[in-house]
């Protein structure tokens, strides 16, 4: 079982991946493709062009680590993108419907509280 945390940074790699990518070939992707540091924290999802099969990646401050499943029927729904993106930011929340087979579409959500993103400091001359 795999557990979120809420807080948690996740991104989606809107391109199809090759899932014979192992660890160095993922961290790559990110560096290069996506254009992040892995080694700063995050979870890193990635599909195959079927979307039957995804790669979880994290940096767990030691070490990578990679979660790594194929549905035996089916496939995944994800957040569509325009094509000049190369990743979706997701909620844990998200991720977790994706993974039980909850078309994001579907759900209605609530109204909840959420905190303001904070102000840039303005400068003063």
């Amino acid at each position: 079982m795999l557990a979120l945390s809420p807080s948690a940074t996740i991104y989606f790699c809107t391109q199809p991946t090759d899932m014979r990518k192992g660890f160095d070939g993922l961290l790559a992707l990110i560096q290069g493709h996506l254009e992040q540091n892995p080694f700063a924290g995050g979870l890193y999802v990635f599909v195959n062009r079927r979307r039957d099969r995804l790669k979880l990646l994290c940096w767990e401050g030691d070490g990578a680590g990679v979660y790594y499943k194929r549905l035996e029927s089916g496939s995944y729904q994800f957040p569509t993108a325009s094509p000049d993106q190369k990743s979706l930011m997701l909620s844990a929340t998200d991720l977790s419907l994706i993974l039980n087979g909850i078309d994001l579409k579907s759900v209605k959500r609530r109204k909840r509280y959420q905190q303001a993103p904070p102000q840039e400091a303005e400068v003063k001359s």
